[in-house]
């Protein structure tokens, strides 16, 4: 009985991280589809440009991962995320500045990126804290459902903030909307404080981070390939949608979201049950299907469809891959493995946004969507042959 009342105590204090989670990611998720459509409206600049002010916090995110980890490890994940959150306050502070000063569009663009470099060093910090603590609550061997929550709790946060984020830019203009972004990480910043820190792992001997990742690099790629379609969506969805002249551009993120979210509650357990490859196979073919579909729509219904399909898709695919990491590593290096695993994450978001900036300039904004669908088959490939792979290993 004694266990029982401490398990569900861990559970609970696991599902007031995420709920502590959405709330901040908010600041995060709210700047997607509006940085876009500030730098290319208010600041006259191109596609090229708005895909680097969405992707260079990402890219900031991916530097920054060894040290969130190290951070998670060394000295506690409750101090990492609590460093993160104050990251994001800064960042969105930086970028509402950018939103006074539209009569000079290069130096706005400049103080803008400072401001979104900070978001990413937030970002960093709080997804590898929250992830350590979260599964430092539960257990490793409840890992993937410890994923799922504070995956359901990032990306249902991307499927509001892209509305609420446009619906903000329109009745606040842009610096409004930075200000409201950074309001929010210091209500998870007083919330935390009730939740109880795990156990560091100070003085542990530490392989080099090569060393880790080398363990872990075809996981990582996986999940590289499989955040390819969210970034698309994230990035040029609304923009999609406004150009071809159709209405609701800012629901592109709340079908993904829902579609996300949905799995992530209802199907949160499978990869602790049958495995985080056979999970992954499933659904990067579902993603796939899900970006054809938002490159071939001709009405935005489908697009939409597609959008929620894509979202079905990507949800389980970082905890199954993060479920088989978690179980390649030691305890003490946990903080760092899923750093260096996200940061293969991280590093499709960054890639993306610019990337698919300069194809959506040459092919049409279609196009962002169908290297989506090709790069999620290939993660499609890759985790079959992998599972395949562990499947005679096993024999």
């Amino acid at each position: 009985m004694a266990f029982r009342l401490t398990d569900d105590r861990e559970q609970a204090r696991l599902y007031l991280l995420t709920a502590i989670l959405f709330i901040s990611y908010l600041c995060v998720a709210i700047a997607l589809p509006v940085v876009p459509v500030f730098v290319t409206g208010a600041l006259g600049l191109g596609n090229g440009w708005a895909g680097l002010g969405v992707g260079i916090a990402f890219l900031a995110t991916i530097l920054t991962r060894s040290y969130a980890g190290g951070l998670a490890d060394g000295r506690g994940a409750k101090l990492a995320v609590q460093r993160g959150l104050l990251f994001y306050v800064a960042g969105a502070l930086i970028s509402l500045a950018a939103g006074l000063s539209l009569q000079a569009p290069v130096a706005a663009f400049a103080i803008l990126v400072a401001g979104r470099l900070l978001i990413g060093l937030g970002e960093s910090l709080v997804a590898v804290g929250i992830i350590a603590w979260g599964i430092g609550l539960v257990g490793p061997q409840r890992s993937a459902r410890s994923l799922a929550l504070i995956g359901a709790a990032i990306y249902g946060a991307l499927g509001l903030g892209g509305p609420v984020g446009l619906l903000l830019l329109d009745h606040l203009g842009f610096a409004g909307t930075m200000a409201v972004s950074a309001v929010l990480p210091l209500l998870g910043l007083a919330a935390i404080r009730s939740v109880p820190a795990v156990a560091a792992h100070p003085g542990r001997e530490r392989p080099p981070l090569a060393a880790v990742i080398g363990r872990i690099w075809v996981h990582g790629l996986i999940v590289c390939l499989q955040g390819m379609g969210f970034a698309a969506i994230g990035s040029f969805f609304t923009l999609y949608f406004r150009d071809l002249g159709w209405d609701h551009a800012g629901l592109g993120l709340t079908a993904f979201g829902c579609g996300f979210v949905l799995v992530r509650l209802l199907f949160g357990h499978l990869p602790d049950r049958y495995g985080g490859l056979a999970v992954a196979v499933v659904s990067l073919a579902v993603e796939a299907i899900g970006q054809l579909l938002i490159w071939s729509a001709g009405d935005p219904t489908v697009a939409l469809i597609g959008a929620f399909m894509t979202g079905l898709g990507c949800s389980m695919i970082f905890p199954a891959m993060g479920r088989e990491v978690v179980h390649l590593v030691a305890p003490h290096l946990r903080g760092t493995a899923l750093g260096g695993f996200s940061a293969f994450q991280d590093l499709a978001y960054g890639l993306t946004g610019p990337l698919a900036g300069v194809l959506a300039d040459r092919a049409g904004y279609g196009s962002v969507f169908l290297v989506g669908g090709v790069t999620a088959v290939c993660g499609f490939v890759i985790a079959v042959v992998l599972r395949r792979g562990k499947v005679v290993a096993a024999r």
